[in-house]
């Protein structure tokens, strides 16, 4: 994490110093930096896919719902990623369509898990 946080300084500080020039590189770095850190976070996948596994062998037949969760987070990451990287260059009305467009895709994802619940609340009503 340390190298992470690191990485992450050093690109402010990039962008900082190209920003003061006037030109428009600074939100080039930004975004560049802001993929770059996006590929050391996802060297820590390993140990959660790991952890995933176990979650599946323990829901036995139900291991759909594990997929579906994993679904939901990848597309609030995704969102929230897209959404920041057009905030930060100037674009908040498109960061927040982006935002808008991530959560209703995660609620139509979402939606097995909330039948699934709906059919066991039915089932303990007389």
């Amino acid at each position: 994490m340390i190298k992470i946080a690191l990485a992450g300084i050093t690109i402010v500080l990039c962008a900082l110093l190209v920003k003061e020039r006037g030109n428009g590189f600074a939100t080039l770095i930004s975004m560049a930096g802001c993929v770059l850190l996006f590929f050391f976070g996802i060297s820590r996948l390993q140990v959660i896919l790991q952890a995933i596994e176990r979650l599946k062998t323990y829901l036995g037949g139900n291991a759909q719902y594990v997929g579906i969760l994993l679904k939901i987070l990848g597309i609030t990451y995704l969102a929230e990623f897209a959404s920041d990287l057009c905030k930060d260059a100037g674009f908040t009305a498109v960061g927040d369509q982006v935002e808008l467009a991530g959560k209703l895709t995660i609620m139509a994802v979402s939606i097995p898990i909330l039948l699934a619940l709906v059919e066991v609340i039915e089932e303990f009503m007389p």
